[in-house]
């Protein structure tokens, strides 16, 4: 069971919420609030994955740190995502990612000899998801070996350096030829969600034995209660 909390004064890109709320039950709690607060706490203690991009600091100051929540729930994986990174001076700026793009010259390397450009996806977004969702399970994994409690941090900033030093092809442009429609078509499944009817694009993975599969449907931010999934609703 997943579960995406935001607030409701919170602003959020619709686009972004059906992009990546597959198999995410949604609900609001308001860490303003003592009652929000509480909420959070509940849904810690019996969770094994906690996830958080806000910059560094906003929720050690409300009482969700790293230390704070492994002594709720001992055992704990926690993940913590920004944008510059987890030392340093920058560490407690917002940011995102174009910002990311700029500051580590992904932008203008992309430019070429005209102006920065932005590379044409969330390339530092989408993969720090995906390098801190590998860092989760690497943790869990050694969680079950060794017990204990985790932090997996990842940035931004970090995954732009860590994609330049990839190297570059074609005198430092990167090229793509692109897929065709039916290529793409290949990898898209449709669902009624909580926006309608939709296509998207399939789990990546495939296993062996586990089928890789969302039993949760994409909802709008605080469609459930903050509570986890019981059996007659999961």
């Amino acid at each position: 069971d997943a579960m995406v909390i935001s607030a409701q004064d919170l602003p959020s890109i619709s686009s972004f919420v059906t992009d990546t709320g597959h198999g995410k039950r949604a609900a609001f709690c308001d860490l303003k609030t003592i009652d929000g607060r509480a909420g959070l706490q509940r849904l810690v203690r019996s969770a094994d994955v906690f996830s958080q991009g806000y910059r560094q600091g906003a929720l050690s100051r409300l009482g969700f740190s790293p230390v704070d929540l492994a002594g709720l729930r001992p055992g704990l994986i926690v993940v913590e995502t920004n944008c510059y990174g987890h030392e340093g001076p920058w560490r407690g700026r917002p940011g995102w990612e174009q910002l990311a793009q700029t500051v580590t010259g992904m932008a203008y390397q992309h430019g070429g000899a005209g102006s920065p450009a932005l590379q044409p996806a969330a390339v530092c977004d989408y993969t720090t998801g995906f390098l801190a969702a590998f860092g989760a399970l690497v943790a869990l994994k050694r969680r079950a070996l060794y017990g204990g409690s985790y932090l997996v941090r990842a940035s931004l900033c970090q995954t732009a350096m860590w994609v330049r030093g990839l190297g570059y092809a074609d005198n430092g442009r990167l090229q793509a030829e692109g897929l065709k429609p039916e290529e793409i078509e290949i990898w898209r499944i449709s669902a009624d969600t909580g926006f309608g009817p939709m296509r998207f694009l399939r789990p990546a993975v495939r296993m062996s034995l586990t089928p890789a599969v969302w039993t949760q449907g994409v909802v709008p931010l605080g469609t459930h209660p903050a509570a986890w999934a019981g059996p007659d609703d999961a």
